[in-house]
């Protein structure tokens, strides 16, 4: 049964707090070198000639029809996610930048993070998208084991990984993330580890590290790969946290560590409920109006499709009934070890704290939830069992 059975009016958002929440950016950008076999992401082998030039007039356009979401707001961040963009050229991402902050406003603190994959560093190139004023990498690197890279379908080894980040680190990035997956087709735990273990001392600001899964619509679903047990992954996933912390890697979500409270604020705002439009071909949107509706939105898929003039960027989208509320605000906000505050949820979403009160009494009689009562926060136990947690705020209303 849902938690909520009645739609919610504008004055009730309105009365039980609504404010518009900091505004973000997603930009996506296609195309990679090779299609990975594990990846689900709508990401295109990259042709010899990359249409940039038309596909950065399309994105603005797209911005364009997008900016009556912005509400007079500045832009906390900008993602540009893919695919692989850093397979755009800097005078590319120049004109978009340029474009993007003629038509909105940056924060003075703006965070502007480009993802890249190692086979795609060029030194020059690089120091060029940081003097543009990007100022945060997401690099790829999955593994630093050769083997491993030729399982996963990657196109690098694991000595273009390393240099890849002294690379970053030379063209003058001092604010980067290592993406790395463990529980990878036989791997060890010793062989997980070691990988961490070279990310470590490497020094990133910031570690994404996660679990290979399989995912639908992936030749890895459909060809899957012999991955280690879950005694295996248990123990790479207890030994793998230890390391991390015992060198100064804060975990402030279920898969992301920071040192030097470096967190990656685009995926703070995001898990925190936050606005972000979305541009591109397949990007998704989630913007919310004053009066307190929230939107969600996405571009059509494929990238022929979204350069056609004769069809439009939106390929669809959907206001969020008041009943999906608590759930979307919830799958996303307790991913943070430390939650956010319990007004937050008001604020956010404009219902009522009522509708959470039975499901966070269930979860703390259970242990699930801190104790803490300005926030919502999972324990060290629920963040162990998240599925749960939100299994009974789901049937709490019953």
């Amino acid at each position: 049964m849902s938690l909520i059975t009645s739609d919610l009016s504008t004055q009730h958002a309105l009365e039980n707090g609504f404010e518009l929440p900091p505004l973000a950016l997603y930009v996506h950008i296609p195309w990679c070198i090779r299609k990975c076999p594990y990846c689900d992401f709508n990401s295109h082998a990259a042709t010899p000639e990359l249409p940039e030039q038309a596909y950065v007039a399309a994105l603005l356009a797209d911005l364009e029809l997008d900016l009556i979401h912005a509400h007079g707001r500045q832009l906390e961040s900008i993602f540009f996610g893919g695919g692989t963009p850093s397979l755009f050229s800097a005078q590319a991402l120049k004109a978009l930048l340029e474009g993007i902050e003629q038509r909105i406003r940056f924060s003075p603190k703006i965070e502007i993070t480009l993802e890249a994959n190692p086979g795609t560093f060029e030194q020059e190139k690089f120091a060029a998208y940081r003097a543009l004023g990007i100022n945060r990498l997401s690099i790829g690197i999955q593994s630093f084991q050769d083997s491993k890279l030729q399982a996963l379908g990657r196109v690098h080894s694991g000595a273009e990984a390393s240099a890849a980040i002294e690379m970053a680190r030379q063209a003058g990035f001092d604010n980067f993330n290592l993406d790395l997956m463990h529980g990878l087709p036989d791997q060890s735990p010793e062989e997980a580890l070691a990988d961490l273990k070279m990310a470590i001392d490497l020094a990133p600001s910031h570690l994404s590290w996660y679990q290979l899964t399989m995912e639908p619509n992936t030749v890895f679903w459909s060809k899957p790969p012999v991955l280690p047990e879950d005694d295996v992954l248990w123990d790479i996933q207890e030994a793998g946290q230890a390391l991390l912390a015992q060198h100064g890697y804060r975990q402030y979500e279920v898969s992301a560590y920071a040192r030097n409270e470096q967190m990656a604020q685009h995926n703070v705002n995001y898990w925190s409920f936050g606005d972000f439009i979305g541009i591109g071909a397949g990007a998704h949107g989630k913007v919310s109006d004053p009066q307190g509706r929230i939107l969600r939105t996405w571009k059509t898929k494929q990238p022929t499709d979204y350069l056609n003039p004769e069809k439009a960027f939106l390929a669809g989208s959907a206001i969020l009934p008041a009943e999906d509320l608590p759930f979307e605000f919830l799958m996303n906000a307790l991913r943070l070890t430390e939650g956010v505050e319990l007004k937050r949820f008001s604020q956010c979403t404009g219902l009522a704290l009522a509708a959470l009160e039975d499901g966070i009494q269930q979860a703390r009689q259970r242990g699930l939830l801190s104790d803490d009562p300005a926030r919502l926060a999972a324990s060290a136990q629920g963040q162990l069992f998240l599925n749960d947690v939100l299994q009974i705020f789901l049937t709490a209303e019953q």
